[in-house]
């Protein structure tokens, strides 16, 4: 008899504590994502996997050697401190390179199963010699060029539906045709320079599901046919939702669930794997964040028919 074919989810608890008591409000959801799937009984235990602390040799294929020692010998000025947004610290740093093996993993697992996803990640606004928004290393940046170092895939889409534009990314991949970066975002929202991705969609402001959904739906089938990926990221922020505080966008909760659908339904039916990573979401209440991201990983299983 054949083993299960498992949802593979990358998780740690240090995902969800690794700052002082002020700052922790946007990790909260980190912990209480895989408390809900496992309540409700979506997951089992046996779904979540542990990963280990990154090599410093796969994230140099990406960061520059000054910048990653900086990170690891708690170095940064208060300058690239204010420019990341969170006070440096060694938990911090831990956090940041177990999630960028946690992606690397999920890679693994989605060669195998289809899809696979990681808890946390989606740190877009890194950039080769520094962090912006919150990110330190571009897990997304950082796992694609390990799958093209180790020849595991040819051609790789990122697809960045966060409501923050992913300048970090598009900025490494400038001068990598093995990568195209797709990212559809709010016009008038942070960065406020924006880098440039292979397709930008700036959104405006109030933008609701119709719209939306018919946009992404037209952008995905060109992107697919006229690029061919053998693999895909996926950044399923859910601070496109009317509920952010940050967001400006007008996207209901069933919208986001069915901006989920329409992307693994697109790479499912065409036999392409993806790694999934969770990026922002800033509602005021908790619950509405939670629900938005439980709705991935449940569209995940759902399509691709995983145990």
């Amino acid at each position: 008899m054949s083993s299960p074919r498992l949802l593979k989810i990358a998780y740690d608890p240090i995902y969800a504590h690794p700052l002082p008591e002020g700052h922790r409000f946007p990790m909260l959801k980190y912990e209480l994502i895989p408390e809900q799937l496992l309540y409700e009984g979506t997951i089992t235990q046996e779904h979540l996997f542990k990963p280990s602390v990154c090599a410093d040799e796969i994230v140099l294929l990406t960061h520059d050697a000054d910048y990653l020692d900086k990170l690891k010998q708690q170095t940064l000025s208060a300058k690239e401190q204010r420019h990341i947004g969170f006070p440096q610290s060694s938990e911090l740093t831990t956090r940041e390179l177990m999630i960028t093996q946690g992606t690397i993993d999920c890679c693994h697992y989605a060669l195998k199963n289809g899809v696979s996803l990681n808890v946390a990640g989606g740190t877009h606004h890194a950039f080769a010699d520094h962090g912006e928004g919150f990110c330190l290393l571009n897990d997304f940046a950082v796992a694609a060029n390990f799958l093209l170092n180790e020849k595991l895939a040819e051609k790789i889409c990122i697809i960045d539906l966060d409501v923050h534009q992913g300048n970090g990314t598009a900025k490494l991949f400038t001068n990598e045709q093995r990568v195209f970066t797709f990212s559809m975002h709010g016009e008038h929202n942070y960065p406020f320079h924006k880098e440039k991705s292979d397709w930008d969609i700036p959104l405006q402001e109030g933008i609701e599901d119709d719209a939306y959904l018919s946009l992404l739906e037209e952008s995905l089938s060109k992107i697919i046919t006229e690029q061919s990926p053998d693999f895909v990221f996926y950044l399923s922020g859910v601070d496109i939702l009317s509920t952010d505080k940050f967001g400006k966008l007008k996207i209901s909760l069933e919208g986001c669930r069915r901006r989920d659908q329409l992307v693994f339904s697109s790479l499912h039916s065409r036999g392409i794997p993806c790694a999934v990573a969770m990026g922002g979401g800033y509602s005021p209440d908790v619950k509405i964040i939670v629900e938005a991201h439980c709705n991935t990983f449940r569209e995940a299983k759902t399509i691709y028919n995983l145990d």
